[in-house]
């Protein structure tokens, strides 16, 4: 659509009240506050209003995911205009329903990376998205489908955006349910609307800077956020991976490392000085996202369940260890407090990690980890300068961080080079005191073979030896059958 006219700004409004009017199904809008979701709210919003209050007969819900890694500016950004949105949908008479939705604090970011260890996501294991984006909109969508049987989701896709996107939307539109409605690929009985689906990138922001914002969040203001870096991206509802990563957009996870440089972060810190207090949070992201060497190094050389894997001439690595789970929050913490005291006042009530996660993490480290030294009390304490009380907390009532450091130096008094041993007499301690008070004990066995199959080398070394030889001796007892022609 070369220049967007008054015409057509009435066309898709006659739309939408068209489909709205057709039937009792519900609409969801997904909103990440950037310009087209922002466009296709303003539109609805404006739809309705130009309807009588009587035929103003279901809801609208405005979904906004908070992954809890999104830029504070954006964070801030969303939050205030749900707020705004429903003030003003509630004065207007409007059945539109703002919803913030985030994830599970189980599967929150760092509860994953510094809790269970998981290595940073990559485009191989982009364990991220499931968990932070489609999981939280997925419930939401689901509820209401368990209430309604049927819904309708208004997004803000564009077939301008990519060769790739407008392939999928033209794809969904050979099988549309009735005019205008696509099947949604992740739910059966719901069916997606794309009001500005032959809009260009310009017909947006024409849009946005001549028709005010209906609910009063300034649209020059998100020009301004827009301007200030050199991608011009947004993350859209995701409700299954095939959705791109956000990497690139400023309305991502400002942690995210499915890109190799947050392009966007940087651009906004260079060209807006007051934007230079998330210079901290660019730092961090980049150190977590190190290079494959530096990585590796930080990782145990077993998997999560202690399984050894050869791949490609290399130990595939598994968690992050101990130390560096405790480096990375005691990292995250710093952050937080340097951009709580340099940044400006409004993002001082914005947690980058939440007590709610914090207390996950310690138990996850005392139950999974067997760590009964508990660190994280101290790691917090020392970096706030705040005393750490996260209530009542299921932990070992027999041993702690004093009798944690006798079992370390025994330990290294028999194998000073390695910590193995430490690990595995931690861990079987840890599993019979937590077992003392189950009658039932039948699994305790069993956990206690799980951990002396973790602990069942002298070193790093001498099992990535045991991985390379096995894998070998299997390669070598298939080499005869490679020339069989097995279809035969």
């Amino acid at each position: 659509m070369p220049n967007l006219t008054k015409d057509d700004i009435r066309s898709v409004l006659e739309l939408i009240k068209e489909l709205y009017l057709a039937d009792k199904i519900p609409w969801i809008c997904g909103y990440s506050g950037g310009k087209d979701s922002t466009a296709v709210v303003q539109l609805v919003w404006t739809a309705l209003a130009q309807l009588p209050e009587s035929q103003r007969h279901k809801p609208v819900h405005v979904i906004s995911t908070d992954t809890l890694v999104e830029s504070p500016v954006v964070a801030l950004w969303a939050t205030r205009s749900l707020e705004r949105m429903r003030r003003a949908a509630e004065a207007g008479g409007l059945p539109i329903l703002p919803n913030r939705l985030v994830p599970e604090v189980t599967n929150t970011f760092w509860v994953n990376l510094i809790g269970r260890g998981y290595p940073y996501p990559r485009r191989n294991f982009r364990w991220c998205t499931d968990r932070l984006k489609i999981d939280p909109s997925n419930r939401f969508v689901k509820k209401i489908l368990d209430a309604e049987s049927e819904a309708i989701l208004v997004l803000g896709t564009r077939k301008a955006e990519s060769a790739t996107r407008k392939a999928v939307m033209e794809e969904y539109e050979k099988k549309r349910y009735r005019a205008h409605l696509s099947p949604n690929g992740s739910f059966p009985n719901s069916y997606v609307f794309s009001p500005i689906e032959d809009w260009s990138n310009d017909n947006v922001w024409q849009y946005l800077v001549q028709y005010p914002n209906p609910w009063g969040h300034s649209n020059k203001d998100l020009l301004a956020m827009y301007s200030g870096a050199s991608a011009d991206g947004e993350c859209p509802l995701v409700l299954d991976t095939s959705t791109p990563s956000c990497g690139n957009s400023r309305f991502g996870c400002w942690v995210c490392t499915m890109v190799s440089e947050d392009k966007s972060m940087a651009a906004m810190i260079q060209n807006d000085e007051e934007k230079a207090w998330m210079l901290p949070m660019l730092e961090f992201r980049n150190e977590i996202a190190a290079t494959w060497d530096v990585d590796r190094k930080r990782r145990d050389f077993r998997r999560m369940d202690g399984r050894l894997t050869w791949h490609n001439g290399h130990l595939v690595h598994g968690p992050y260890t101990k130390e560096t789970r405790e480096f990375f929050l005691r990292r995250l913490l710093e952050v937080e407090k340097l951009v709580h005291e340099i940044g400006p006042e409004e993002i001082r009530d914005i947690p980058l990690i939440t007590m709610d996660e914090l207390r996950l993490i310690r138990q996850l480290w005392l139950d999974e980890k067997h760590e009964f030294e508990d660190t994280l009390p101290g790691i917090y304490e020392s970096v706030t300068g705040r005393p750490y009380d996260d209530g009542t907390i299921s932990k070992n009532k027999y041993f702690g961080a004093a009798e944690a450091g006798l079992l370390q130096a025994a330990c290294q008094t028999v194998c000073p080079d390695e910590t193995l041993m430490y690990e595995l007499q931690r861990a079987l301690l840890d599993i019979e005191a937590k077992a003392e008070a189950i009658s039932n004990k039948r699994n305790v066995i069993q956990k206690f073979e799980r951990e002396i199959q973790k602990a069942f080398y002298r070193s790093p070394e001498e099992a990535e030896q045991l991985a390379q030889a096995r894998t070998e001796t299997i390669a070598g007892m298939l080499e005869p059958f490679d020339d069989v022609d097995w279809t035969e």
